[in-house]
């Protein structure tokens, strides 16, 4: 047995951490034991990628298995990561057209969360542009599913992290592009009424995000920097620049697990006052920065998640639908900062609709929030839960650890429809997770 967590680092979980070597023996991980669930590269936060008896590692499947250069189009095994996407298909003109806030996910992980970027309001999630999956059901048989074929499977196993059985191998489109530059303007916002205006007079950018200042009170409540983004063309870049710069392993790391005093209110009020002042200082014209600092700032620090401390950490991430968000949101965010130990990484997004079943993403708004496990956070977050459920909207799979099944059924209404595909692609009940044990299987 193996102690395993997802990346918030809580829980921690004793599993049985199987590496099979072939699909075949996949299938028969899955078919012998009940509780086993695929992990890619570890990177949903809470406990989605956690068997509760056996868990199947798929980052051995890495294979690219074909490419069409004029369409775009790929087939590769689910245990590619996006990171090895970008440096190879890059410099071919190709990049995935959704990224999440990490390079380092898996593609199988991606499908099954359906992760969203900062183009969900005008381009959707991951799923919108899978094509064909190969999955293993608890079975231990290998299906084929599509839009057109087992239909009802597909857009199930489309951001249903990982319950319908283990994806194998995927076939996807990828974008055309012309550089790996992203057109960049920073928009200053004072308070939270002026960042949803920014956020909402940029739905036609292609890329949109806010970093909130979550220290922030009073009039200054919400305070913001919003980035807009285009990819941009040959024609934009200086004479003899590189059109596509290369990610670069992360040159910073965490060593060791940080002292849980590392992060207070005094350390990320004074973190939170200079980033925006320098952000700040940039609002108004644009830039051209390299796509890895745009899309994944964080990645540039490895092991981040140890700043937290040895205990981890808890995101919460909702979507709180368009009709009233504004009052929910300066609820949420006035009460953490009351509470005094805002949140280090607090990001702000407009969303559309998902396409999955479980698909987290519904037109609105989602706040993402980090906070340390220390004493009272989860019933402050119980609290919090109260806000999203009473507004329509529901919490992110993907990053949650925590939240109650009542939380969960309130804000996913095909819940039944998805169980009935699950239990019809697994009858005996073999893949289960721990997530799925908190909050879908029977007790």
């Amino acid at each position: 047995m193996t102690l395993v967590s997802g990346w918030g680092r809580f829980p921690v979980v004793d599993t049985d951490l199987l590496r099979p070597r072939s699909f075949e023996a996949v299938g028969e991980a899955v078919a012998d034991v009940t509780g086993s669930v695929a992990r890619g590269n570890g990177r949903a936060y809470g406990d989605a990628a956690i068997g509760t008896a056996r868990t199947v590692a798929m980052t051995g499947f890495d294979r690219i298995r074909s490419f069409d250069p004029v369409t775009g189009r790929i087939r590769l095994e689910a245990g590619v990561l996006l990171a090895d996407l970008i440096d190879t298909f890059g410099p071919r003109g190709f990049l995935p057209f959704v990224v999440p806030g990490t390079r380092f996910v898996s593609v199988g992980g991606a499908i099954a969360a359906d992760v969203h970027g900062k183009n969900h309001h005008c381009e959707g999630g991951f799923g919108r542009y899978v094509d064909r999956i190969q999955l293993a059901t608890g079975e231990g048989e290998t299906i084929e599913v599509s839009r057109e074929q087992n239909s009802d499977a597909f857009f199930a196993t489309v951001g249903g992290m990982g319950l319908t059985g283990v994806i194998l191998e995927a076939s996807m489109r990828l974008r055309p592009v012309e550089t790996g530059w992203i057109r960049e303007r920073v928009i200053a916002a004072s308070d939270l009424d002026a960042a949803m205006r920014a956020l909402d007079a940029g739905d036609t950018a292609t890329y949109s995000v806010a970093w909130i200042d979550c220290a922030a009170r009073g009039r200054s409540l919400g305070r913001s920097l919003i980035y807009l983004g285009e990819h941009a063309g040959k024609d934009e870049l200086a004479d003899g620049a590189d059109a596509f710069p290369l990610g670069r392993n992360p040159g910073l790391a965490v060593p060791i697990d940080m002292p849980s005093m590392t992060l207070n209110r005094y350390s990320i009020r004074a973190f939170n006052e200079l980033y925006y002042r320098l952000g700040a200082r940039r609002a108004g014209g644009s830039q051209l920065v390299s796509l890895y600092p745009y899309f994944f700032p964080l990645d540039s620090l490895a092991d981040w998640n140890r700043i937290y401390g040895k205990r981890g950490f808890l995101q919460h991430q909702c979507v709180i639908p368009e009709a009233g968000a504004r009052d929910v949101l300066g609820d949420i965010l006035d009460r953490v900062a009351r509470r005094g130990d805002a949140s280090f990484l607090a990001v702000l997004k407009k969303l559309g609709q998902g396409d999955g079943l479980l698909s987290f993403p519904l037109p609105g708004y989602t706040l993402a929030l980090d906070f340390p496990v220390k004493g009272g956070i989860l019933e402050f977050l119980d609290e919090i839960d109260h806000l999203v459920v009473a507004a329509g909207g529901r919490l992110y799979l993907a990053k949650d650890a925590r939240q109650s099944r009542a939380t969960f059924e309130a804000g996913y209404p095909a819940l039944p429809r998805f169980n009935a595909i699950r239990k019809s692609l697994d009858p005996k009940g073999n893949i289960r997770s721990k997530l799925s044990q908190r909050l879908f299987d029977e007790v």
